[in-house]
C-alpha cells in the first residue's frame, strides 16, 4: 500500500509535537512543521519521488535536509518511522495533559497513574466514559472543564466528525473490535517473550539506558497498530510491566489507544480485558465459551 503525502506530513507533525513536548531545539521543531506542510502541499507524490530516486530527490524540496529526507524515505519504504517510535516511548504524558488549562503536575500524575492514558485524544475518550470522573481531584465541574478543552485541542478531529455528518459519509467504527484488540494483545506478548521483536530504549524509569521494552508494528482489518508494554509508574510500582499492554491503533488520520490487562477481580478473573471496555469483553468472552 503506497503511503500519501498527508499521512508523511500527519507523522512528521507528530515527531515535531513530541519534539516540542521535550524542550528539543526550536528551530528543530519548526523544521519538521515546515517539513509537513511542505509535504502536505506538494502536489506529486512523494512516494513515487522516493522510489525513483531513493530519496535524493527529496532534497530538491525546499527545506528538506539529509535528515528529513531519511525520515520521509523510511516511511515510504518501512510505512513507520522508527525516530517517532522512540518519541512516543521517551515522552512524559504527564507533559502533554499540562497543556490542557486547569491540569497541573500533581493533576497530571494523577491521570496517568489512574488511568494509564498518554495522549490528548485517550484522555478525551476517558473524560466521556466516565474514567475520568473516576480520579481524585476530578468533581463533575472539572471534567466538563477538559471536555471543552480538549473538544478546541481535538478540533481537527472533531471537524473530520462534522464534515462526515454534513456529507452524510459513512464514518469509520470508531475503534478497533475487541476481539481484534485481544488478538492484537495475545500476538504482542507471545511475540515479546519469544524475542522475537525490536526492544527500544525507553527514557522513563531505565537511568542505565537498557534497550528493553519490546515494540511491535501491525497492520490489521485497516487499522495500524504499535503495541509495547506499559512503561509508567503505576506499572512499575505494581510490578504489571510484563502484563499491562498498550495498544496504539490509527487509521485515516486520527489515532487512539487502550491498555490491556489481565483481569484480577471479578466474572472475568484472570482473562485479558481491554480497559474501558469491559462489557464488551464480557460479551466476547461469552461468545467464545458458546462456540466451544
Amino acid at each position: 500500500m503506497q503511503v500519501r503525502n498527508a499521512e508523511i506530513a500527519r507523522l512528521l507533525e507528530r515527531i515535531a509535537d513530541l519534539l516540542e513536548q521535550q524542550e528539543a531545539n526550536p528551530f528543530r521543531v519548526r523544521a519538521y512543521r515546515e517539513a509537513a506542510e511542505r509535504v502536505r502541499e506538494t502536489d506529486g507524490s512523494l512516494a513515487d519521488l522516493v522510489r525513483e530516486g531513493d530519496g535524493d530527490k527529496l532534497q530538491e524540496l525546499e527545506g528538506i535536509g539529509t535528515g528529513l529526507a531519511g525520515v520521509i524515505t523510511e516511511i515510504v519504504h518501512q510505512g513507520r518511522s522508527s525516530m517517532l517510535e522512540r518519541l512516543q516511548a521517551e515522552v512524559k504524558p504527564e507533559r502533554v495533559f499540562e497543556q490542557i488549562p486547569g491540569i497541573g503536575e500533581a493533576l497530571a500524575e494523577s491521570i496517568v497513574e489512574h488511568l494509564e492514558v498518554t495522549t490528548l485524544a485517550s484522555l478525551e475518550q476517558a473524560a466521556h466514559d466516565g474514567r475520568l470522573a473516576e480520579v481524585p481531584g476530578f468533581g463533575e465541574e472539572r471534567v466538563r472543564n477538559v471536555q471543552v478543552s480538549l473538544a478546541g485541542l481535538l478540533s481537527g478531529a472533531a471537524q473530520r466528525r462534522a464534515r462526515r455528518v454534513e456529507t452524510n459519509e459513512a464514518a469509520d467504527p470508531p475503534e478497533p473490535d475487541v476481539g481484534l484488540l485481544l488478538e492484537i494483545d495475545h500476538q504482542y506478548r507471545e511475540q515479546a517473550e519469544a524475542g522475537r521483536l525490536r526492544k527500544i530504549a525507553p527514557k522513563r524509569f531505565n537511568p542505565q539506558g537498557n534497550a528493553w521494552l519490546p515494540i511491535m508494528e501491525v497492520e490489521r482489518e485497516g487499522w495500524q497498530f504499535t503495541v509495547l508494554y506499559s512503561n509508567t509508574a503505576r506499572a512499575h510500582e505494581l510490578d504489571k510491566t510484563d502484563d499491562w499492554v498498550v495498544i496504539y491503533y490509527r487509521r485515516n488520520g486520527e489515532e487512539n489507544q487502550v491498555t490491556v490487562v489481565t483481569e484480577t477481580r471479578g466474572p472475568l478473573e484472570g482473562l485479558r480485558v481491554v480497559r474501558g471496555r469491559e462489557t464488551a469483553c464480557r460479551r466476547y468472552y461469552d461468545k467464545e465459551t458458546d462456540r466451544l
